[in-house]
């Protein structure tokens, strides 16, 4: 049975939505950050990465970062202003891409059920990330960017959530890519958390780091609560949970910058030698088990059959990690290893290609992972290799805030 309880959100106002909201702060870097942000001073991104407001070179993990995204934020919140909604609501929120829709519920999900599995994950997240996530949100004692959540779709919640819809938004608005987004109050909120006692797992979709923080965070707090009772905003976690049948994910590519001495023609030989080769390949895979490597100036496709039973041995992530990165490139932790670089698919083969030409590397592009896949790792216990999936479109931040 999940929980997804009303909460009580600090909302902008609609007039000035569009220029406040921002793609999240783990899809941009630094430059790419303050570059979006220059000229917008209420851009959401001077909350999330507030090191564009300091020199730069400034650490991203000084103190005088988490300071001052406690100012932006309170800066934000009375400046905008940010108003706080007079009791716990839900909310839907949709998402249109390319004619694509995704429609989700906006609440605060247990970080109970989260610690105990039945929030269920499927990669492992890394300690210095956490530890930045936990410091933001317990410096601002405020869950800034909501957590994407997926479940199996259920007809119930479908038909409560189109009802919502059919009432007057309390925004909408297009961003500059091209998604629009909308959000409507739900006006009964109770038999919507009702209709979610029939789903019996969530699944991390994106946002690993910003859940192992809300879980960090909370027992940060509670330790310093000689008064919990489990009942503090804290114990939530600011999330958006979507309808499997609705969601779409994008491969996550791969370039190899360091080829260890060798050159994309001999890489490219060493993969023929184990897999025919197609010369002029489609630089995306229509199939699973299908992949294409540009090297030495073109397109090449191959494929790797599947030799075991496991859900994780047959991902294509981990065929391509087992049969071609780690034997032939040495790259046997890709978590870590310096020269393997990843590339979401929302960003195209052109680029793939054009990085691989800059640093003298090579290129794969994959066929992306399905939510099936998906679900039965996550159902097993199991961890999928790191940047398995890329979730499109992205929620953008700002729309509303869960302070703690």
């Amino acid at each position: 049975m999940a929980t997804v309880r009303p909460f009580r959100a600090w909302l902008p106002p609609a007039a000035r939505v569009a220029e406040i909201a921002s793609v999240p702060y783990d899809v941009v870097s630094t430059d790419e950050a303050r570059a979006l942000a220059a000229g917008k001073p209420d851009s959401f991104l001077h909350v999330i990465r507030p090191e564009i407001d300091l020199p730069e070179g400034t650490s991203l993990y000084s103190d005088a970062v988490y300071e001052q995204a406690r100012r932006n934020l309170e800066d934000w919140i009375a400046r905008v202003p940010f108003t706080a909604a007079d009791t716990p609501r839900l909310f839907v929120y949709r998402l249109v891409r390319d004619g694509r829709s995704q429609v989700g519920v906006v609440g605060g999900c247990s970080v109970d059920e989260y610690d105990d599995g039945r929030i269920a994950i499927h990669e492992r997240t890394r300690q210095k990330k956490e530890d930045d996530r936990t410091r933001h949100v317990v410096t601002m004692r405020c869950q800034a960017e909501p957590i994407f959540l997926a479940y199996r779709a259920v007809p119930a919640i479908d038909a409560l959530v189109t009802g919502v819809m059919e009432q007057a938004p309390l925004f909408d608005f297009v961003a500059p890519d091209g998604v629009s987004h909308t959000l409507w109050e739900v006006t009964d909120a109770a038999a919507l958390a009702a209709a979610f006692e029939a789903v019996p797992t969530l699944y991390v979709a994106d946002g690993h780091h910003r859940t192992k923080s809300a879980s960090r965070a909370r027992a940060t707090l509670r330790d310093a609560n000689p008064d919990h009772t489990g009942a503090e905003a804290y114990n939530s976690v600011l999330s958006v949970v979507f309808p499997d049948d609705q969601l779409q994910i994008l491969p996550y590519n791969r370039v190899v910058t360091d080829l260890g001495g060798r050159t994309p023609a001999q890489i490219l030989a060493a993969i023929g030698e184990r897999y025919p080769l197609r010369a002029g390949a489609d630089p995306s895979p229509s199939a699973r088990h299908d992949f294409a490597v540009f090297a030495d100036g073109a397109w090449h496709g191959f494929t790797i059959p599947p030799t075991g039973d496991g859900v994780i041995e047959r991902l294509d992530v981990s065929l391509l990690q087992d049969q071609v990165l780690a034997p032939l490139l040495g790259i046997t932790d890709p978590r870590t290893d310096p020269r393997i670089d990843f590339v979401g698919g929302i960003r195209g083969t052109d680029e793939l290609a054009a990085r691989a030409a800059a640093c003298g590397g090579v290129a794969f592009s994959l066929y992306p992972t399905s939510l099936a896949e998906l679900f039965a790792v996550a159902d097993s216990g199991a961890i999928m290799p790191p940047k398995s999936t890329w979730f499109e479109p992205k929620l953008r931040s700002g729309l509303f805030l869960h302070r703690i």
